[in-house]
């Protein structure tokens, strides 16, 4: 399926998203709290969300924005400021970007600390792919805390896998970049008035397809 973020890029200019909206653009089967979204549901900050398959969406919740792959399921949790402090990505693929705010983001296998950061997950029950597109984040291991790493990145600079099982301290592999663009990112980051860190158009940077 065609990158939805690429798709809403290329058909209409992205904005804030305005008060009381929540979708910026859906496409398949696509429940929130077990419902079917439309473009009019607002998505709070302790929501439950799934993307049938060929199903995406982008949606903003707060200053954080994301693209949400098909065949996804993703909790949202948060605190009485409304705001996102918490994500659970249960399955599937979901793409990132942060406020200033501190927030916990966890997979079956790994857990992950981000400070104002780009980030781009994917999870299946053995194995999680994090790719820390900028911005800093703490990663570990879920069953194994000696397996953890701080990442600094400024351009997808340490892409990782994060295994279920493996040697103590050893459960962190280096990992190619995949299946995301930072023209994606561009998107989400507009949506919540924001630029990325980086040169969207640098001809010295390899540019990144989403396959």
């Amino acid at each position: 399926m065609p990158s939805l973020a690429r798709a809403g890029a290329l058909g209409k200019v992205p904005r804030p998203m305005p008060e009381g909206r929540s979708i910026y653009d859906l496409r398949g089967e696509v429940l929130v709290n077990g419902k079917p979204a439309t473009m009019q549901t607002v998505i709070g900050h302790s929501d439950r969300i799934e993307t049938a398959r060929n199903a995406q969406l982008i949606f903003v919740v707060g200053k954080d924005a994301f693209v949400m792959r098909e065949g996804s399921k993703l909790e949202l949790t948060g605190d009485d400021s409304l705001m996102v402090s918490g994500l659970r990505l249960v399955s599937g693929a979901l793409l990132s970007v942060f406020g200033k705010q501190q927030h916990h983001f966890s997979t079956p296998v790994a857990t992950i600390g981000i400070r104002g950061t780009g980030l781009y997950v994917e999870t299946q029950e053995d194995m999680s792919y994090v790719c820390t597109c900028y911005g800093t984040t703490d990663i570990a291991a879920l069953n194994d805390p000696s397996s953890q790493e701080t990442i600094v990145s400024q351009h997808h600079d340490a892409p990782r896998y994060i295994l279920a099982d493996g040697s103590s301290g050893q459960r962190i592999r280096s990992a190619p970049f995949k299946n995301h663009t930072d023209v994606e990112l561009a998107l989400i980051e507009a949506l919540v008035g924001r630029t990325p860190p980086f040169n969207l158009f640098d001809e010295g940077y390899g540019s990144p397809r989403r396959y």
